[in-house]
């Protein structure tokens, strides 16, 4: 029974959401395909959407960034926690080893800690980064204390990720240099069916109201200007957050009898940051999607582009997002028609679970 080793960032769940279709697809063609799941991603994530059998081992992968919600990075306790990390290294790295020659895989699959890369390449076991950035692109953006070596840092990450035997690139990414081959693939998403019907009736919506699903990825986001949009007629906002009691205009996505990817095909309209999963899927979907940029991550730009380029997107300020002015930008992204450019298919999934197989496993194993 073949085995892979699945290490996925615990920075939010984009990069599990990047994983799962991957593992769905390699299921369908590798026989009695099994996942381990290094991740601090909760076991919930996974439950109702890998279809393959899984356990996990919540050991840490790698820091991404500390943040004070989801829009705001705390770049000197970013660049403090990944001194603190590699300050560890061997030991850390010590331990990935003894794990998998212990669990024995047939194959790493990092999205996209680096960690379980240099690990792989000791017990030699083969490796795949499937990656949209990498933790040395991102940290490129930022400053560091001067109490800490960046470029020395940097380039001990690059180096890492350079022992990778192959790195898939999705579609939208930037630039990715460091590896030794990588291979573009297409957008990875997996839009639900919608349930448009359904929650129209569950809310009680009248004639005309909109339905805006308000999700900022796996960190929560701690507050919105309820009171001045409580204001903003014929709109219903779903948000995965907490609301207020008296609330008329909110509802909380977790009252909902609707996973968040079936909300996501059943809403009129889409706010968050411009994350890969939530954005890639609003395109697929044809959904308006209101995006409030944070304008220090490397993905950012490669996202908005797309979004631009195949979707319909309109940016909302982080000022006018923070005091609730939100009437224009709504009425101009859901009024906004469809381009007529169609978005390619969201076929990464398949298209890295194709490569994988051809590169490193057996089908009939």
């Amino acid at each position: 029974m073949p085995l892979i080793w699945a290490a996925i960032s615990g920075h939010g769940f984009g990069h599990a959401a990047q994983v799962v279709p991957v593992l769905n697809a390699l299921g369908r063609l590798v026989s009695n395909l099994r996942v381990l799941l290094r991740t601090t991603v909760p076991a919930s994530f996974f439950t109702d959407r890998l279809k393959i059998p899984w356990e996990t081992s919540a050991v840490q992968q790698d820091i991404g960034c500390i943040q004070h919600g989801p829009m705001t990075i705390d770049v000197e306790a970013t660049w403090r926690e990944h001194h603190r990390f590699h300050s560890t290294w061997n030991e850390r790295l010590q331990t990935e080893v003894e794990a998998m020659r212990a669990a024995a895989p047939d194959l790493v699959l990092a999205d996209t800690p680096y960690l379980a890369l240099a690990a792989g390449r000791l017990v030699g076991i083969p490796t795949v980064a499937l990656v949209s950035f990498t933790w040395d692109l991102i940290l490129s953006e930022y400053q560091a204390p001067s109490s800490i070596d960046r470029r020395t840092l940097i380039e001990s990450i690059g180096r890492a990720y350079a022992q990778a035997d192959l790195a898939l690139r999705i579609t939208p990414a930037p630039p990715m240099t460091g590896f030794k081959q990588v291979i573009d693939i297409g957008p990875i998403a997996e839009p639900a069916p919608s349930a448009r019907e359904q929650l129209t009736e569950l809310l009680k919506l009248t004639p005309g109201e909109r339905t805006v699903l308000i999700g900022f990825g796996g960190i929560p986001l701690d507050s919105l200007p309820f009171d001045i949009l409580e204001s903003l007629t014929g709109y219903r906002f779903l948000f995965d957050g907490s609301i207020p009691p008296t609330s008329g205009r909110f509802v909380s996505t977790k009252s909902l009898p609707f996973s968040f990817k079936t909300l996501l095909a059943s809403v009129d309209a889409i706010m968050t940051k411009p994350g890969y999963g939530t954005l890639v899927e609003a395109v697929a979907l044809q959904t308006p999607l209101i995006y409030v940029r944070r304008y220090n991550f490397a993905d950012e730009q490669p996202l908005v582009d797309y979004l631009h380029r195949y979707g319909r997107g309109v940016e909302l300020s982080m000022s006018d997002f923070g005091k609730g002015k939100w009437d224009l930008t709504l009425t101009k992204a859901i009024e906004m028609p469809a381009l007529q450019t169609d978005p390619p298919p969201p076929t990464g999934g398949a298209e890295a679970a194709g490569l994988i197989t051809q590169y490193f496993l057996d089908p009939g194993k």
